[in-house]
């Protein structure tokens, strides 16, 4: 079945966990700022609810079972599990990796302000290879071109001088600890590797990018914690560290689980715009005012270490240079295939029609117009777009459509149109597209005829990808209405569309998992309003969806080829509830609506009396009832099979009886016991005529059928329908459909009721 695949949807908002513990840590941190908690204290507290909460998350997906494979995508079955088994592996190690930087924090509140330097320092020394070893082996990684690497080692080299340059001239004059040379130096370079990497990552694997993010924050953190600590900065300096401990333990974790869930690098995505100037230029100007207004002169080496800044940014403004020339050449050639293609002069007959991609790129360039895209099928529903016939397809397309017009190839069974026409015009030149497709195609060994499904939408104030999906869509809804016809798009439609793939997915199902319900509306013989029969009435209580009724659920029912299972399960529920009914005495009928389809079944007739057999229920208390405007095209199964339920003693009944010429040609022919008209016989009839009921009621009396009118909602209806001579009602001014309990306390009121 069609699914729709959105093509972006908005932006999830944090789940409401991280949103909770960041607030309480933002709380800790100001608590730490004002004085009321030591700052170490306020650290470790601040980010403890950050790290246990993705370290329990890291710790599921490390221990958590393999998920079901996903049928649209042909993995195998080793590589599937390789994958699962990677994806646990990673999870533990980050698990970890989290779990020592919390631990780290924690500690430190607890130690001497001696010891402090050293648990730090050891926090960082077994993070760090963590971080790594786990970041090298995420799924999804793959082997960078030579050009690739030389212009992220450029980016990392300039993004890693400037960060050098900053804590070079930041760290209080004197001299620099060890240990504090050792972190702001290793901190640096690790810092530029992986927001590099994070960046480079965003668009191709996000979970990817968001675990360097994490990475990149709780190692900055450690490594600042560090300097703090070697210079013996007050405790309050500490709380600088929260805030990205907390932001990556979050981050990491909503990375791991984003990898785990089988994220696929994205092939076709644009690489990521680093900022190869702005931030190496930005961080080094930053670092340079502040130690100019600090302390007024640099050294020779902070001098030349600021200068070494300069090379990297040179190389990497030569390297875009060069990728924007290969670009534009590339842009160049593209462009004048697509002038080739909408050019003044038509492509040769025997040229291929555009691609997607140049489909999209036109779209961009179009200020107005329309797309059409059309669906072709061959008349017995089988593929035949191969060789002389595609040929033939792209020639009429061609053909039909203006010399500035784009015809693309989307699919093996899918081409669209692309024109500078308003609507209305558009909407012709479909029409005569569909036209000329209709004739049939010369083939090897004979012809062939063609079906098509044309939707159309405006391009104006559109990305090509919405222009696309709503074209698809209107496509969609032309196939739905039985193709050879051409649909517009509007967003009711989009609605209409949504909905029906929503009902789609959830209908199979829906009867083993009981969602199936059936009401009852009585049956009144209007002469004394005492309760004759009850008509069940199909719902579908679903879940996801809400009630549903039979209009909305009978129609995807026949398209998904349930439709055979769901009468079966009404069959069965009304014999069983008339059964029930039954055993205490009351002599009802139970209508049950069926479709001309379901009676076309060949087991119908065996299916019904096997249903009466196991409830032993009377033939003649069962009525099955069919729609009469939907008789007429399988007149002579319906009365073949009306007929065969008639032998069994099963009365019949023709529903939303019409009293057209066409109606009452029909009506001799019918085997049928009852005959059901809606309430707007009842009226009375134009330029004072009589009500056609009486017309209605009069013809049933000669063919002897009794005439039951439906939709009766108000006492005048039901007074003009017995005054008419018509013995049976139902409808809300009567009785309202309801659960067979309500319906059987409704008996009770009706003592002298048929028992």
């Amino acid at each position: 079945m069609p699914v729709t695949h959105p093509s972006a949807g908005p932006r999830r908002r944090p789940p409401l966990p991280d949103l909770l513990v960041s607030l309480a840590g933002a709380l800790f941190v100001l608590a730490g700022a004002a004085g009321l908690v030591p700052g170490p204290a306020a650290v470790a507290l601040a980010v403890a609810g950050g790290s246990a909460l993705a370290c329990v998350r890291l710790a599921w997906l490390a221990g958590a079972p393999p998920a079901p494979p996903d049928p649209a995508v042909a993995t195998p079955a080793g590589r599937q599990a390789r994958r699962v088994a990677l994806s646990r592996r990673v999870a533990g190690i980050l698990d970890a990796a989290v779990l020592t930087a919390g631990l780290t924090v924690a500690v430190l509140p607890l130690s001497d302000p001696v010891h402090r330097l050293p648990v730090a320092l050891a926090g960082l020394a077994i993070a760090a290879p963590l971080f790594a070893l786990a970041l090298l082996r995420l799924p999804g990684r793959s082997r960078l071109s030579g050009g690739e690497r030389l212009r992220r080692g450029v980016d990392v080299v300039g993004l890693g001088v400037s960060l050098v340059f900053a804590g070079w001239v930041l760290l209080p004059s004197g001299p620099v600890p060890p240990a504090a040379r050792i972190a702001s130096v290793g901190g640096a370079v690790a810092l530029a590797v992986l927001l590099v990497a994070a960046v480079a990552e965003r668009r191709r694997r996000p979970g990817a990018a968001r675990c360097h993010a994490g990475a990149a924050a709780t190692l900055g953190a450690l490594a600042l914690l560090v300097v703090l600590l070697a210079y013996a900065a007050p405790d309050r300096a500490a709380l600088a560290v929260a805030p990205p401990l907390l932001a990556g333990a979050l981050l990491t974790a909503a990375g791991a689980r984003r990898t785990a869930a089988g994220e696929r690098p994205r092939r076709d995505a644009a690489p990521a715009a680093w900022p190869g100037l702005t931030a190496p230029a930005g961080i080094a100007a930053l670092a340079a005012g502040q130690h100019l207004w600090t302390v007024g002169e640099f050294t020779a080496p902070a001098i030349a270490l600021g200068l070494s800044v300069i090379p990297p940014m040179v190389v990497r403004e030569v390297l875009a240079a060069a990728d924007q020339r290969r670009r534009a050449e590339r842009l160049a050639a593209s462009e004048a295939r697509l002038r080739h293609l909408v050019g003044e002069d038509r492509l040769p007959a025997d040229a291929p029609p555009a691609d997607r991609a140049e489909l999209v790129h036109a779209l961009t360039r179009r200020a107005g117009g329309a797309l059409l895209v059309v669906d072709l099928h061959g008349a017995d529903e089988t593929a035949v777009l191969d060789g002389p016939v595609l040929a033939e397809v792209v020639h009429r397309l061609r053909s039909g459509s203006g010399a500035h017009d784009l015809v693309a190839r989307l699919t093996d069974s899918e081409f669209a149109v692309l024109t500078d026409l308003g609507p209305v015009p558009a909407y012709a030149l479909g029409t005569r597209l569909l036209t000329a497709l209709a004739e049939p195609c010369p083939r090897p060994g004979g012809a062939s005829r063609l079906r098509a499904s044309i939707g159309l939408a405006e391009t104006t104030g559109g990305e090509p990808e919405d222009v696309l999906r709503q074209a698809d869509l209107a496509r969609r809804r032309a196939v739905q209405l039985g193709r050879d016809r051409v649909e517009w798009y509007d967003a009711y439609l989009e609605e209409q569309l949504v909905r029906r793939l929503d009902l789609e997915r959830e209908l199979p199902g829906a009867v083993a998992r009981g969602e199936l319900d059936l009401v009852y509306q009585p049956v009144l013989a209007l002469a004394d309003r005492q309760p004759v029969g009850t008509e069940a009435l199909l719902r579908w209580r679903s879940p996801a969806l809400g009630t549903v009724l039979p209009d909305e659920l009978l129609p995807v029912a026949t398209d998904l080829d349930l439709l055979g299972e769901v009468g079966r399960w009404v069959l069965d529920r009304a014999c069983r509830q008339l059964a029930d009914w039954s055993g205490s005495g009351r002599e009802l009928w139970m209508a049950v609506n069926v479709t001309p389809r379901e009676l076309a079944a060949p087991d119908f007739v065996a299916r019904t009396a096997t249903a009466l057999a196991a409830y032993d229920v009377p033939p003649e208390r069962l009525v099955v009832e069919v729609a009469e405007p939907a008789v007429a095209p399988e007149l002579s199964t319906v009365v073949a099979r009306l007929a065969g339920l008639r032998s069994l003693g099963v009365r019949t009944a023709l529903d939303d009886f019409r009293a057209e010429h066409a109606s009452l040609a029909q009506l001799r022919r019918l085997p049928i016991d009852l005959l059901k008209v809606g309430p707007h016989m009842v009226g009375p009839g134009a330029d004072g005529q009589r009500p056609l009921i009486d017309v209605v009621a009069n013809l049933g009396d000669r063919l002897g059928l009794e005439v039951v009118v439906e939709g009766l909602e108000s006492d005048a209806q039901v007074a003009g329908a017995r005054r008419a001579g018509c013995r049976y009602g139902q409808g809300f001014a009567l009785a309202r459909p309801a659960p067979a309990e309500r319906v059987e306390a409704w008996f009770e009121e009706f003592p002298s009721a048929p028992r």
